[in-house]
This record gives C-alpha cells, sequence and structure tokens, in this order.
C-alpha cells in the first residue's frame, strides 16, 4: 500500500506546518503583482497564510510574506488582500 504523503508549507504568520490544502497561498506573479491565489497553481513566489485573520496581521507586521516574496508590499496591495482575506473566511 502506498500512502499518498500530503504536502506540508509553513505558515508565514504562525510558522506551523500545516497541510497545503488549509493554507491560502499568496503570489507575486512574473509581472510583480501581489495576489491571492484560491487554485494552488498560479505561477510565481508563493507564500503561505493560515485562513485566519490573526496570522495575516501577524505576517504583516512582521514583514514575513514581503521576505517569502522578495518584494516591499504596498499598504493598498495589504488592504487588498485582507479584503480578500475576510470574504474567504467568511465563506
Amino acid at each position: 500500500m502506498n500512502k499518498k504523503k500530503i504536502p506540508l508549507r509553513q505558515c508565514t504568520g504562525c510558522g506551523e506546518m500545516k497541510s497545503k490544502k488549509d493554507l491560502i497561498r499568496i503570489i507575486r506573479t512574473p509581472e510583480d503583482e501581489i495576489v491571492i491565489d484560491t487554485t494552488g497553481k498560479k505561477n510565481g513566489r508563493g507564500a503561505y497564510i493560515c485562513s485566519s485573520y490573526e496570522c495575516f496581521q501577524k505576517a504583516k507586521k512582521t514583514r514575513a510574506i514581503e521576505r517569502s516574496l522578495k518584494i516591499s508590499i504596498p499598504e493598498e496591495v495589504y488592504n487588498q488582500l485582507e479584503k480578500e482575506l475576510r470574504a474567504i473566511e467568511q465563506s
């Protein structure tokens, strides 16, 4: 019997290792846009975060997402990500 390996990723907010499907992927596209990748398959450099608002706040405060994506993120992009995250949290 071959057990399928569950891909784990580290949340940039809390630092916990969780299964990839439990996390939200934020990517920097080749055009340097920062977007939430709901499919987990888009092309670009990714950072993973728990679907909790606290983890997002922590990652924003420590600039963990910026370090993961190797780009500085303007405040309005953070606000956009926050809106999208809240929408995902409610669904």
